[in-house]
């Protein structure tokens, strides 16, 4: 297994003095937000990492290696090529075996993560049950990732244009638990209320890591939800997104748009139609995000 790994240099002297490593997903970076606020973004959540006494390390597959850790130009690279594959559990040995250029989701980071012994990793927002699933059987990979795979992921909830009611129902079934900061209220992306709770609420990065070694202790495997709300100051009106995500999931179906091209076409369309103002919000949720998760990097150091 260590053969597919590759760690940056920062993150080897990390692993070497002991200091708390903080995961960081790729397709956020290559197909999450445009160039260039994509790889600016990602530079300065690294370095809010680096602030905090933790060590960033971005993940995404190079040459035929899962590389822990990215350097500046190796960021540009992934900001900027075209058709960078994205790359989910299903996808991981493929792009390893084929040396192509992959960009980790989610499901994949966090089992990059757990290979190389991280235990926190920090995202923008979880995927879930899609709507209409129902008839679909579209659910992301992510959900069945939290289920068996043991790594904490800091994010703002799940993502507003899917079905939250059902993917919290999907992680309860699994054993997954929802932990809030800050509110009961289990957040959505853009917005702070998805109408849902968390299963519970644990405000401080102490009280995470205490809850999260009790449940690696026990031997239950699997994730942990950590919902870190987007800051007020930055959050987007429920009503104002709830609207706009509905146009986007009409233009989305009514132009066949499915698959891996959902959440990227969502996204974009949502930025369209909020004038930038989602892509701010985004990009604000996902330095949030990276301030409590080297926190709780550090708590379970401890």
């Amino acid at each position: 297994m260590q053969n597919y790994l590759v760690y940056s240099e920062e993150v080897l002297q990390a692993r070497a003095a002991g200091k708390p490593v903080v995961a960081l997903e790729s397709t956020i970076i290559s197909h999450g937000m445009p160039y260039p606020q994509n790889v600016q973004t990602a530079r300065e959540v690294e370095q809010i990492i680096r602030d905090a006494g933790a060590v960033p390390a971005t993940i995404a597959i190079i040459g035929g290696k899962i590389r822990v850790g990215l350097s500046p130009d190796e960021l540009e690279l992934l900001g900027t090529t075209p058709n960078v594959m994205k790359v989910s559990r299903r996808d991981l040995p493929y792009v390893l075996a084929t040396g192509q250029f992959g960009a980790t989701t989610v499901a994949a980071t966090m089992i990059c993560a757990e290979l190389a012994g991280i235990k926190v990793f920090v995202t923008g927002g979880i995927g879930g049950v899609h709507r209409g699933a129902e008839t679909s059987f579209d659910i992301s990979a992510d959900l069945q990732e939290l289920a068996q795979t043991s790594v904490a992921v800091v994010c703002a909830g799940a993502k507003s244009i899917l079905d939250l009611g059902l993917t919290l129902e999907y992680l309860e079934t699994h054993g997954v638990p929802v932990v809030s900061v800050g509110q009961k209220q289990f957040p959505a992306f853009f917005t702070r209320d998805s109408g849902f709770n968390a299963d519970f609420q644990l405000d401080s990065a102490a009280q995470q890591a205490d809850f999260i070694r009790t449940k690696w202790q026990l031997g239950l495997r699997g994730g942990i939800v950590i919902a870190n709300p987007v800051p007020e100051s930055d959050a987007m009106p429920k009503e104002e997104i709830d609207a706009i995500t509905q146009q986007a999931l009409q233009e989305a179906d009514q132009q066949g748009v499915a698959g891996k091209a959902v959440t990227p076409f969502l996204l974009d369309r949502i930025k369209q139609l909020t004038g930038g103002r989602s892509l701010a919000t985004n990009i604000a949720l996902v330095k949030n995000n990276a301030r409590v998760g080297a926190q709780l990097a550090l708590a379970l150091k401890v």
